[in-house]
């Protein structure tokens, strides 16, 4: 059996307002995408990783990413889609993985995932087939129509979803096929597998595990980072 990485990184990062995009921009002196991939590419139980790039930016990405970093175990840079799951559906099928292979899928700006959260999510993977990384919901969650309050569900059911996400290369697979044939476009690939009935497992994750995608998300990575780096040094 074999873990492939996916890395999604073909977003316009409209929303970060920046001419350079987010996953390019740097992290403590490194760019933000370089900072991710080497979380899997240092994991001993990840054997391949392929990052999803705009057509017209995969040199750049092999040359200023994968080969300035040495990162050997990224074994491609794949067209990405218009959209993050048709981004995916095109790495699901440049690995050309295996049935019963692991497939761990990863936003490339969230760049401060533990890695003892990759072997979970891995580990989980293999025992369940499908499963995610999420943080139960910290805040009152409020339901609301045209501007006004309809209902407060209860907090304790609610989880946010994170990444990475891994499945057995055979369910997410066929999660995206279907999603394709029906024209369905979800939110997290977890929502594709779902609607095959088949159930997600969750792996709990961490605070620090942030997505970047506005200028105050990367102040606040790297404030993250430096009280990582400080905790490893105690």
């Amino acid at each position: 059996m074999s873990v492939y990485v996916l890395i999604p990184a073909a977003g316009s990062g409209s929303r970060f307002g920046s001419a350079t995009k987010k996953q390019y921009l740097e992290l403590n002196g490194q760019p933000i995408l370089a900072h991710t991939i080497r979380l899997f590419n240092q994991s001993p139980r990840v054997d391949a990783i392929y990052l999803m790039a705009p057509e017209d930016e995969i040199g750049f990405c092999r040359r200023e990413l994968v080969e300035r970093y040495d990162f050997e175990k990224v074994r491609d840079v794949v067209r990405g889609g218009e959209e993050r799951q048709m981004s995916v559906y095109n790495g699901l099928k440049a690995c050309c993985a295996r049935p019963d292979d692991i497939i761990l899928i990863h936003d490339g700006v969230r760049p401060l995932l533990h890695p003892s959260l990759i072997s979970e999510t891995i580990r989980q993977a293999e025992t369940d087939g499908a499963c995610l990384v999420a943080v139960p919901a910290r805040d009152t969650l409020k339901e609301v129509e045209n501007g006004r309050v309809v209902a407060t569900p209860e907090r304790r059911r609610f989880w946010q979803a994170q990444t990475p996400q891994a499945f057995r290369y055979q369910v997410i697979l066929k999660g995206h096929e279907k999603a394709r044939e029906e024209g369905f476009l979800g939110t997290d690939d977890a929502s594709l597998v779902e609607r095959l009935g088949v159930p997600v497992t969750v792996v709990e994750g961490s605070c620090f595990n942030i997505k970047i995608t506005t200028p105050e998300d990367l102040k606040i990575a790297e404030a993250l980072e430096a009280l990582l780096k400080e905790q490893a040094c105690t």
